[in-house]
């Protein structure tokens, strides 16, 4: 897996502020310089908004990426409506898309709103031509669990394998758009599948990297995603163009568009007991509570990496309490396409994973039980002796992690300043970096 997330050591200062932020514990800091354990990653982002010397950054597709293709659909994010003030016409940013260059659009909330949809049909919640009933849903496995957000979807699949039934066995809507647009876009030309590109403007890495890496699909559906803050600077003027011009009708409603603010997708589940979840320390706090049997009475969990949910994302340019205002002003004046499409269409159902999601132990010291168990041994021999102040000040976010550098051979005791310290005796030198972390 390549991931979004990537170093730029050259502005690195060595500094452990990217270490505390990290939720899975995938940075380090060696020789005055911070190192991404790959495997470890999830793609969060808070690295990138958390670093001072703009060190991490989230490398997206380039917008030449699109030559490479005879037709162009672009998928917009709903947290792309929030970033503009006083908007009152999604048309006007789907206009300024085609202005841009892309000869389609498939808005993603319109996926959200069907994906919607199913669920309250899956339910039980809504019956055809009536709407909501009276009956509290049972889902199969309680709680359900939301996989809208792929970095909450790998957290578990790292940190909490017992969690993995609970995920729902959907595709997210993203992708459920992208199979949508190129269907659409195949049936208007005539051009094959392969000749369509379709790019999903993302507001978080993690979305990026799922755009190529996909959880529990075979093969990607996207062909690229592009920066939501890149392509901000270049939609704007294009945005002028198209309000002068015949707008782009949306063809979403309220329903699609909350998806892009935290607890937008589990509110239309009215009936059943739900809680949305946003920022990954939260997340975690909530998980480990679910995994203990502490939410029996939850029915469906949704979870949302960045703060407010995706409008929170890295590569967003709003604050995200000022776009989730927005995103909730956008919704006042539009339609309730939801209740329309369950008592006029049918819903359908949509695709699910062809994959199993599995486990993705990062920790495993080795390979072989019998070393690994001589490891751990050696690791908590080890943790008896450090501190347990959990500094950083030796590159690793805890001294648990530094015990399980040195067994793996990635560090040594002496990184410790403390044990370097007693070592010397008391009074003894302290090294630079000791000295320098307390200033």
């Amino acid at each position: 897996m390549t991931h979004c997330v990537t170093l730029d050591k050259e502005k690195c200062k060595g500094c452990t502020t990217c270490i505390r932020q990290c939720p899975t514990e995938a940075i380090r800091v060696r020789r005055g310089k911070a190192t991404i354990i790959s495997e470890r990653c999830i793609d969060c982002g808070r690295c990138v908004l958390a670093c001072p010397h703009h060190a991490k950054r989230a490398v997206c597709d380039p917008l030449t990426l699109m030559e490479q293709f005879r037709y162009t659909v672009a998928l917009p994010a709903p947290s792309l409506y929030g970033q503009f003030r006083n908007l009152d016409d999604i048309g006007v940013v789907l206009g300024g898309l085609l202005e841009m260059g892309f000869d389609g659009v498939y808005e993603v909330a319109r996926a959200a709103e069907e994906m919607s949809a199913h669920a309250l049909v899956k339910f039980g919640i809504a019956r055809k031509g009536v709407g909501y009933d009276g009956a509290e849903p049972v889902p199969a496995v309680r709680p359900l669990i939301s996989t809208a957000c792929p970095a909450c979807v790998r957290l578990i699949c790292m940190r909490f394998p017992r969690l993995i039934p609970h995920l729902a066995p959907e595709i997210a809507p993203v992708e459920l758009a992208a199979l949508a647009a190129r269907a659409e876009a195949a049936k208007k030309t005539g051009l094959p599948p392969d000749k369509i590109g379709v790019f999903f403007i993302t507001p978080c890495p993690a979305k990026m990297t799922a755009a190529h890496f996909p959880l529990g699909l075979s093969e990607p559906v996207l062909d690229g995603a592009f920066s939501m803050a890149e392509l901000y600077v270049k939609l704007l003027p294009a945005m002028k163009k198209a309000a002068m011009k015949d707008n782009v009708f949306p063809s979403v409603g309220l329903a699609g568009v909350g998806w892009a603010v935290s607890s937008g997708e589990s509110a239309v589940l009215r009936n059943m007991k739900t809680i949305a979840i946003d920022e990954i320390p939260n997340v975690i706090a909530v998980l480990e509570d679910i995994e203990d049997g502490k939410l029996p009475e939850v029915g469906f969990v949704e979870l949302n990496a960045c703060t407010q949910g995706c409008v929170g994302g890295c590569l967003t340019v709003e604050n995200p309490y000022v776009s989730k205002m927005r995103i909730q002003e956008l919704m006042k004046n539009l339609p309730d396409t939801l209740l329309s499409r369950l008592r006029y269409d049918d819903p359908g159902t949509p695709p699910t994973r062809d994959l199993p999601l599995a486990y993705e132990p990062a920790d495993v010291l080795d390979g072989d039980m019998s070393a690994a168990m001589e490891k751990r041994f050696r690791m908590d021999a080890l943790l008896g002796r450090l501190p347990g102040l959990d500094c950083a000040s030796c590159g690793a976010p805890s001294c648990r992690a530094l015990a399980e550098d040195v067994v793996r051979g990635y560090a040594q005791e002496a990184d410790c300043v403390f044990l370097t310290r007693d070592s010397m005796g008391e009074g003894g030198y302290l090294p630079p970096p000791f000295r320098h972390s307390q200033k």
